[in-house]
């Protein structure tokens, strides 16, 4: 009747029918700049400008210059002792990874979900905690085998300083890499393929080595380089195990550098974070050359299963004696030296005492700030990703398959560099005052940006698997309504990626609770964090104060860890690596 009536009245204009194509093209390249510029801020600029400073100082390229910064000896040395670390370290950490990916995931093992809990435990712990439990463990003043009288005498060595702790240690801490990473490939064979070697008379240990390994070797492959990736930019093991034996590698002779000269020698360290964040992009480039084309080069179906008949119970003990050597006894030993008053005392009933957690986390200014300024900025940078990554993660669903994998890269720069490297472009960025808000270096607001730039791929994927399962429907049918964009982001999109948004947040807060590899650099009095004030104790000799501190930091992180676990029935599949 309306539009009739708009037909017979003389001299009543029209009204053009709404073009809602249109409107939503030009909204959505609006929004597509506006997360192409959020990218490029955050992911981008950093390693762009890093990159100028180290060869062009001046404002003219000086490529020998930069040249002769890391021809220099100790440069050369430390370089050495990244990639020696970082490969044997990753070898490790194959041999540590592999036989719990292969059990995990294609045998039928008991206890499989604990035990593959357990293995990522020490993935989420930060690497300055896994350090420290071990230097407890094994010392000349180590409460816990003082206890059994296992102790090794007074003045002798830690047999964890010095090269072969680091490369033990990488191995312990990046050994659930590998297993994430191979449990991908080994959950992809389909039974019918072990079956048929079955039937054929080939027995289980000839088929894992003859089929299932061959098929997964670019897996294979593809750890083995985010294990030495992850090695070459460990900061908190080497800093506690190298630093005191004058074993440097590049990030702690980074960190030493600035240390002992400040701002002054920003060449000479920005050459060597390019040359760190050339060895790390070199190792993720092969992970990704590895993993190229080898989801398709052999169907899906049911995933291969082993059945190990009356050896289950044997390698059940022996995965749990691993993890109980590699996890429970550090941890024992972490927490045995922060109930005792000071080294060298017995722990008994008598001995025992809170009073090292009481000073660490009440009395003492220092640490008690550096606890609240790590709560304050994880949460900062967990809950502007949480929510901003949900606009982000809409806009980038839309685009192509190509510009997908070109902005996903461009997220996980930050993230694949290390910390370091990141924390050095900061400093960059933010030494200088900028237009509006200043400069922030020595500030609380520089550690909070720099979280928030190496997590945000941390907060992308989760949200990124969850919109990439809703129907396209919703969003049409709510467009042919009359909805615009911003009404179907807040009242479709938002509500069911939640979950996923809530599970990224809790990544990245727990990722940068504790975290020491970007504030060792970027903190200044009275902006302190856990992990700044979890060293400076060690080094000022108050182990067990250190100890109470990294013993409350693994009971938040687990807790943290249970509670994600207890949510992922609500979380898209592949969110979380355990389940």
């Amino acid at each position: 009747m309306v539009s009739s009536a708009q037909h017979i009245l003389p001299g009543r204009s029209v009204p053009a029918r709404r073009r809602p194509g249109v409107r939503a093209t030009s909204g959505f390249r609006g929004s597509a700049l506006a997360v192409l510029l959020v990218i490029a801020l955050l992911s981008l600029l950093p390693m762009v400008r890093l990159l100028v400073a180290a060869v062009a100082p001046g404002g003219e390229l000086d490529f020998g210059a930069f040249a002769e910064r890391l021809a220099k000896p100790a440069a050369l040395r430390a370089m050495w002792h990244t990639l020696d670390t970082a490969f044997f370290g990753a070898v490790l950490a194959i041999c540590l990874g592999s036989p719990f990916a292969v059990a995990i995931t294609m045998t039928d093992l008991p206890g499989r979900k604990p035990l593959g809990f357990l293995l990522l435990l020490p993935l989420m712990i930060a690497p300055q905690v896994t350090a420290l439990s071990w230097l407890h463990l094994f010392g000349p003043s180590s409460t816990l085998l003082g206890m059994v009288g296992m102790a090794p005498p007074p003045g002798t060595p830690n047999p964890m300083l010095g090269r072969n702790g680091i490369i033990l240690l990488y191995a312990v801490q990046h050994a659930p890499i590998v297993f994430i990473t191979l449990r991908a490939g080994l959950a992809r064979i389909p039974r019918d393929l072990v079956e048929a070697a079955r039937a054929s008379g080939a027995r289980p240990l000839s088929v894992l080595w003859t089929i299932v390994l061959p098929v997964v070797r670019p897996y294979i492959v593809a750890a083995a380089a985010l294990a030495f990736v992850s090695g070459v930019g460990n900061f908190g093991i080497p800093a506690l195990l190298g630093m005191p034996v004058n074993y440097l590698t590049l990030p702690t002779l980074i960190y030493q550098d600035l240390s002992s000269f400040g701002p002054g020698v920003l060449p000479q360290i920005t050459a060597l974070s390019v040359l760190v964040g050339a060895l790390a992009l070199a190792g993720v480039a092969c992970q990704s050359l590895a993993l190229r084309g080898a989801a398709h080069r052999f169907t899906s179906g049911t995933p291969a299963r082993f059945e190990l008949g009356r050896y289950r119970l044997l390698l059940a003990g022996l995965g749990w004696l691993v993890i109980g050597f590699i996890l429970v006894l550090p941890a024992c030993a972490l927490l045995a030296t922060s109930l005792v008053p000071s080294f060298g005392v017995p722990l008994g009933w008598q001995t025992m005492t809170v009073s090292n957690y009481a000073e660490v986390l009440v009395r003492q200014a220092s640490t008690v700030r550096a606890l609240r300024n790590s709560l304050l900025f994880a949460g900062s940078a967990a809950l502007v990703l949480a929510i901003g990554v949900i606009p982000v993660t809409a806009v980038l669903e839309r685009l192509g398959r190509r510009w997908q994998r070109l902005l996903g890269g461009i997220v996980d720069l930050p993230y694949a560099v290390p910390g370091v490297v990141l924390a050095i472009a900061c400093i960059l960025l933010f030494l200088r005052p900028l237009p509006l808000i200043g400069s922030l270096y020595t500030t609380a607001s520089i550690i909070v940006v720099a979280y928030v730039m190496r997590f945000f791929t941390l907060a992308l994927k989760p949200v990124a698997t969850a919109v990439g399962q809703i129907s396209r429907d919703l969003n049409e049918a709510a467009a042919v309504s009359g909805a615009g964009s911003l009404r179907r982001l807040a009242t479709i999109t938002a509500p069911l990626v939640a979950p996923a948004a809530v599970a990224g947040g809790l990544l990245v807060f727990m990722s940068a609770f504790n975290e020491l590899t970007v504030s060792a650099l970027l903190w200044s009095s009275g902006n302190e964090t856990l992990g700044v004030v979890l060293f400076s104790l060690e080094e000022a000799g108050l182990g067990t104060q250190a100890a109470a501190i990294a013993a409350s930091t693994i009971v938040v992180v687990v807790v943290l860890l249970l509670v994600l676990d207890r949510f992922g029935r609500r979380l898209p599949a592949g969110v979380l690596p355990w389940r």
